[in-house]
């Protein structure tokens, strides 16, 4: 289905230069910030303290989340359990204080604003744990890495493979550039939206490699670059079809999804728009410069020799 339909080829990789330029000072600024700044890691990583409570009715999570930041807990996560009755409180660890006189702390405070709240259970969350899931995680981002590098491989050519996965790396290191510049927090929930972000990106790389190659199969006169501006630009309607109505839901979760979504809603507009850019400028330009030609994506077969026939070892 398109919407509509470029007539005229736009020459993207005439300023795929420049792109790329601009491309790479963002990506040595989100290295920077990383090991600069780091990132701010939320309980699940750091460790804490879990709180779950019960109220005899179901509690807006704002005013909780409000009083908890007025005894110093700015960072605390708090989310429905189960039913709109039961909240769960993730708490940060705080110098000189156990996890039983944290609890202590929050039930004092939430009996202020309702005396009916009851406390269901408490659990301690040690740095182990979260080192174990700092770790599942980035294994789960390598096995990913290697899935993607396999499948093009397989699917187009060594030179696709290279340039697809410097562009997905180039989406994840900046969205953690990102969370790591304005320090927002990193929890489970973003880093799934990160390894989403992956497999999106590059499912639109692949779209654009598969263009490309039923371009150089219909076009045969075209060079590179004009072959590249031509797929880039027939995709260019499913583009903004696809993402339009993808972000537009991600938007939703963000604006309407409360602070459960919030960060996860964030990385995934940040993944999503430089899976684009990425897609475009950076996997296509790649593919250019590494010397993508025809032969490595059609094979041309020729008939078997004779020489009794004066079209022998024509190419069909």
């Amino acid at each position: 289905m398109e919407f509509f339909r470029i007539r005229k080829d736009i020459p993207f990789m005439k300023h795929a230069l420049i792109f790329n330029a601009i491309s790479f000072i963002t990506f040595i600024a989100a290295v920077f910030f990383l090991f600069h700044r780091g990132l701010h890691l939320s309980v699940e990583f750091t460790g804490g303290t879990v709180i779950e409570v019960q109220y005899p009715q179901a509690v807006p999570l704002e005013p909780v989340r409000h009083s908890l930041a007025k005894i110093g807990y700015d960072d605390a996560q708090v989310q429905n359990f189960g039913t709109s009755r039961d909240v769960l409180i993730r708490l940060p660890l705080k110098h000189g204080l156990s996890s039983a006189q944290q609890s202590d702390q929050v039930m004092s405070t939430l009996k202020a604003d309702n005396a009916q709240v009851q406390l269901q259970r408490v659990e301690f969350v040690g740095p182990q744990v979260g080192k174990e899931l700092a770790t599942d995680g980035l294994l789960a981002l390598a096995c990913v890495v290697a899935g993607i590098i396999i499948y093009l491989s397989f699917r187009f050519e060594w030179k696709y493979a290279v340039a697809g996965v410097i562009a997905n790396l180039h989406d994840v290191v900046i969205i953690l550039g990102f969370f790591a510049y304005f320090q927002w927090e990193f929890s489970l929930s973003v880093l799934a939206a990160v390894l989403a972000v992956l497999g999106y990106s590059v499912n639109e790389s692949v779209v654009i490699f598969d263009r490309i190659r039923e371009t150089f199969k219909r076009e045969r006169k075209m060079t590179v670059m004009e072959v590249i501006n031509h797929a880039i630009t027939s995709t260019m309607s499913r583009t903004i079809i696809t993402h339009g109505c993808t972000e537009m839901m991600v938007l939703s979760m963000f604006f309407f999804g409360g602070p459960t979504l919030h960060y996860f809603a964030l990385a995934l507009t940040v993944g999503i728009l430089f899976g684009i850019y990425s897609s475009v400028f950076v996997a296509a330009a790649i593919a250019m410069w590494l010397g993508v030609k025809r032969e490595d994506l059609i094979k041309d077969k020729k008939e078997k020799y004779d020489p009794n026939d004066p079209n022998a070892g024509a190419q069909v």
